[in-house]
C-alpha cells in the first residue's frame, strides 16, 4: 500500500480512483465491509482503491473537551487499512487549514484534483468541510458536476439492531471486555508504545515484565489481568498482561500496561516499540494482603492464559514429555 501523508504528496500522474473517506478510528468490522466494496468496484471498473482519513479524531482540534479517546493512533490505523490491501491510503493532516476549508474547495482539491475519483463511497452520516457543512446530498450534486458517482454503505449489525462503532467498541474496552470489542474490531485490541524502564518489581517477583510508556497509541482496557500476546519486530509472544496502576504497592498514580511474556526471563525490550495485543479478561485488579499472597495469584494468573492462548507448561531440562 501507498501511504501519502498530505494532498500534495498524491502524484499528479495518479490514476483514476475509486475512494472511501472517513476517520476510520479501529478500522472496525464496518470500516473492513466498506473497504471490502471499495476494493470490489475498483477491480469492476479498473479504478485504484484508495481510502482518505485523518491523523487524529476532528474534535481532537475543533472541541476537545468533547473528543472521544480514540481506538488507535495514526500509525497503527495506517498498518491495519494496510493489511485490507487497498492501494493507498491519503492521510490528511486535520490543522485550521484544512477544518476551515468550503464544503466544495474540500472536494475539489481532495477528491477531484489529487484522486481523481470516480466513485465515491460514504455513510450516510458522512460530513465534511467548514463547520461540516456538506453532507451526501451536496456530495452528490458536486459529483454530477465534477464526474464522480457516489455511493451511500449500509452498517453493519452483527446483531441485527445496533450498528458496528468504535462508540459500541469504546464502551466495550471501558468494562475490560476485549473479546467483543475484538470480534467487532475484526482484529485484537491492540496498544502500541515504547517498553520503559518501571520499578522492576515484576522482576523481583519472578514475573519480569514489559512496561509501556504512558504516551502510548490505542485505547487501554480497563483495569485487570488479561490474556494476550506482545509483538516486537514481527515477532509475537504469548503474554499475561496486567493493567492498572498496582494497588497492592503505594505510589503507583498512573495507569500502566505491563505485560509477563510466558517462560521470558531474559528477553531485552528495553527502549522498543511493541505492540500489546488483548484476547480475553482474566479477571478484576485486586490489591492483596502482601507479596506471597500476590505471586501466588500471578501464578494462577499464568496458568489460566496459557489455554487460552494455545500454550503448554514447558518441560523443565532433563524431563521427557508425556507419552515418551
Amino acid at each position: 500500500m501507498k501511504t501519502f501523508y498530505g494532498v500534495e504528496a498524491v502524484p499528479r500522474d495518479w490514476p483514476a480512483s475509486a475512494v472511501s473517506i472517513g476517520k476510520f478510528d479501529g478500522v472496525h468490522a464496518g470500516h473492513r465491509a466498506v473497504i471490502a466494496e471499495l476494493q470490489g468496484l475498483a477491480e469492476k471498473e479498473s479504478l485504484a482503491a484508495v481510502v482518505v482519513t485523518f491523523d487524529r479524531h476532528p474534535l481532537a482540534l475543533l472541541s476537545p473537551e468533547n473528543c472521544p479517546s480514540t481506538l488507535v493512533g495514526a500509525e497503527q490505523k495506517l498498518d491495519l487499512i494496510a493489511e485490507t490491501g487497498v492501494d493507498a491510503t491519503l492521510l490528511l493532516k486535520f490543522d485550521r487549514a484544512l477544518s476551515n476549508l468550503p464544503p466544495r474547495e474540500f472536494i475539489e482539491r481532495i477528491l477531484v484534483k489529487a484522486l481523481h475519483s470516480r466513485f465515491v463511497l460514504v455513510g450516510r452520516d458522512f460530513r465534511f468541510g467548514f463547520k461540516g457543512a456538506g453532507d451526501v446530498a451536496l456530495l452528490r450534486e458536486l459529483g454530477a458536476e465534477f464526474g464522480y458517482e457516489v455511493r451511500m454503505i449500509d452498517d453493519v449489525k452483527p446483531d441485527g439492531e445496533r450498528r458496528v462503532s468504535s462508540t459500541w467498541i469504546r464502551e466495550l474496552l471501558g468494562l475490560g471486555d476485549v473479546s467483543a470489542a475484538g470480534h467487532l474490531l475484526g482484529h485484537l485490541p491492540t496498544v502500541r508504545g515504547l517498553v520503559v524502564h518501571g520499578a522492576a518489581r515484576g522482576r523481583e517477583l519472578g514475573f519480569p515484565t514489559a512496561n509501556l510508556s504512558a504516551d502510548s497509541d490505542g485505547l487501554i482496557p480497563a483495569d485487570g489481568v488479561y490474556a494476550g500476546w506482545l509483538t516486537d519486530a514481527g515477532t509475537r509472544y504469548p503474554a499475561a498482561i496486567s493493567v492498572g496502576n498496582n494497588p497492592t504497592f503505594d505510589g503507583v498514580a498512573q495507569k500502566q500496561v505491563e505485560a509477563y511474556v510466558l517462560d521470558e526471563t531474559d528477553l531485552d525490550l528495553y527502549d522498543r516499540v511493541v505492540d500489546v495485543s488483548f484476547v480475553e479478561r482474566i479477571r478484576g485488579m485486586v490489591a492483596y494482603a502482601g507479596i506471597d499472597p500476590l505471586i501466588e495469584q500471578i501464578r494462577d494468573d499464568v496458568a489460566r492464559v496459557r489455554p487460552i492462548l494455545g500454550q503448554t507448561v514447558p518441560l523443565r531440562p532433563g524431563t521427557l514429555a508425556p507419552g515418551a
